[in-house]
């Protein structure tokens, strides 16, 4: 049995594999154990850790810090490139002031922190409320940003490196449940009836302008001999031809179709209405074009070609070379409206409509290749890791600092990444991943930072949990949690907000999943998680940067 016991005691690459995967399989499994209803998912990873860690298991530090850093970076840059897509979007139309009060969650939580470390100085260190502030919001990329900083301080003051690890670990529970207290007390506050929330919400959904499918019989007269780009450019809206009947055969429209009085066709658009169109085609009537239509399919086709990354619909020439009219796009279960300067992405979803062989034909141009979705863009991951590594060791000098700052290896990653997920088309490079590939990139790194952190911070942590000490961060953190996500969420609340939509904004300022799924199981609306992903990349964005600035501007 010595053999079996040298593996737990001396240091070597199988010790270190089994040291991990003990942790993360132990970790995961005990994650995934759910208390009315709600999980801490790979959090679990940390506790193992600092239990195998308190029992005085050795990691080569050498190895142990590479291992933490590069688990890091995977998590930081799946995290960047999931969000990429929509960092910028989410600032458009209500997106806009969704964000605008999860920043002020934000700014509140800093400035409860630094309140806090002002009137607890003598007893806690801001590096370490830096961390407690981390595990008060589960933010566990925050965290990586913070003990990076402090390292290059540690470093260049020679000072030893604080286990800032132990202040999240003691207050991440806590704020999972003071999150969903929060939501709690303002349903309380404003006795709010959920039932009447969404039925409210419904109604505001379905009287939100969305795409309208009408049929018109052409009876202007003024149309006749036209071609459809000319009676589009008198519209002046955006719309789309996507059938006409000229009562011979259904045909798939083209800007040099000419239409004539006595047509049928089928305009999908967002902007207009059945008014508005009306008196420019004719009568609005109700047409079954499936009698007509015989010769015509629909089919969804998966882009997969890397050539037709960053083309727009307009340069594809579909309709004109094979009739086949693109009405529809589904881009990561978001619907767009198919314009002719909609810019295609890999991974995007198609509804086409045309004759069997242009279908064929358009198949054969945007690939449908699902095979390729299932293989993870490894060269503009490794590249965008390499050029943010780049990014993030240039030194920035910003005036009263002791030190130039750095975006290190959390910000450099963290910033290409969302420009390659949002840009990176414009580069010729494919940037998607499945949401499964996604989740096992991130999830890894997670795992691999959350178990380096338990080893390393294990030896102290039961003595500090059970203190004075331990009990000064816990109540640290549910400040940190309730304060700024109260005020904000009554501020909302008195804005007539709905009562889903603050759940979700909530829960997405604190990058918190497990009270999302809490807002989720209160409705069968979809609001919570819309509201939580309006918020959550520029949320996750400002948390790293600002744990790393507290940390340069504070210690």
């Amino acid at each position: 049995m010595q053999w079996f016991v040298s593996l737990f005691t001396e240091e070597s690459v199988a010790h270190t594999i089994l040291v991990y995967c003990l942790i993360i399989s132990l970790g995961m499994s005990l994650g995934k154990v759910r208390i009315k209803g709600i999980s801490l998912g790979a959090t679990f990873v940390l506790f193992a850790g600092l239990a195998l860690g308190y029992f005085n298991l050795h990691i080569n530090p050498q190895t142990l810090d590479f291992l933490k850093n590069f688990g890091l970076i995977l998590f930081i840059f799946s995290v960047g490139l999931q969000v990429g897509p929509g960092f910028f979007s989410s600032f458009k139309k209500g997106g806009l002031r969704l964000n605008g009060l999860a920043l002020l969650i934000v700014v509140l939580g800093i400035g409860t922190t630094i309140g806090l470390y002002y009137l607890l100085q003598e007893r806690v260190s801001m590096p370490m409320m830096v961390g407690i502030m981390s595990g008060a919001i589960t933010n566990t990329a925050g965290l990586g940003a913070a003990e990076e900083a402090l390292g290059q301080v540690c470093e260049m003051s020679n000072t030893p490196l604080e286990p800032i690890s132990l202040g999240y670990a003691v207050t991440y529970p806590g704020a999972v449940l003071g999150t969903i207290l929060v939501m709690v007390l303002i349903k309380a506050i404003f006795r709010i009836d959920t039932n009447k929330e969404t039925e409210l919400l419904n109604q505001k959904q379905n009287t939100e302008d969305k795409p309208d499918i009408l049929t018109f019989r052409i009876t202007n007269e003024a149309i006749e001999g036209l071609t459809l780009a000319e009676v589009k450019s008198k519209f002046g809206h955006q719309a789309i031809a996507t059938r006409l009947y000229n009562g011979e055969k259904v045909i798939i429209p083209h800007a040099d179709t000419i239409l004539h009085k006595g047509d049928i066709i089928l305009i999908v658009t967002r902007d207009a209405n059945a008014d508005n169109l009306g008196q420019l085609l004719g009568e609005n009537i109700e047409y079954e074009w499936h009698d007509n239509e015989r010769d015509l399919v629909s089919r969804r086709i998966v882009v997969t070609r890397g050539n037709i990354n960053g083309k727009t619909i307009g340069d594809l020439h579909l309709r004109s070379a094979f009739n086949v009219n693109i009405t529809r796009i589904n881009r990561a279960g978001i619907n767009l409206l198919a314009r002719p300067d909609l810019v295609l992405q890999v991974g995007d979803r198609v509804m086409v409509v045309g004759p069997q062989d242009g279908i064929r034909h358009a198949e054969k141009i945007l690939g449908n290749t699902l095979k390729k979705l299932n293989e993870p863009p490894i060269v503009t991951i490794f590249v965008g890791i390499l050029t943010g590594i780049l990014l993030g060791s240039i030194p920035i000098y910003f005036p009263h600092l002791p030190m130039p700052a750095k975006l290190g290896i959390v910000g450099g990653p963290l910033i290409i990444a969302i420009l390659l997920g949002r840009f990176g088309y414009k580069l010729h490079l494919i940037t998607y991943t499945t949401v499964s590939a996604n989740l096992m990139l991130r999830e890894l790194g997670l795992c691999l930072f959350l178990a380096s952190v338990g080893l390393i911070s294990g030896q102290g942590f039961i003595e500090n949990i059970f203190s004075m000490q331990g009990l000064t961060w816990l109540l640290c953190g549910f400040a940190i949690t309730i304060i700024p996500a109260l005020i904000i969420g009554i501020i909302a609340r008195f804005d007539k907000t709905n009562y889903f939509t603050i759940c979700g904004l909530i829960a997405g300022a604190h990058t918190n999943a497990p009270p999302l799924a809490y807002a989720n199981s209160l409705s069968d609306t979809d609001e919570p998680s819309v509201a939580y992903s309006t918020v959550y990349p520029m949320v996750t964005f400002l948390r790293i940067i600002a744990a790393q600035f507290m940390i340069l501007i504070f210690a």
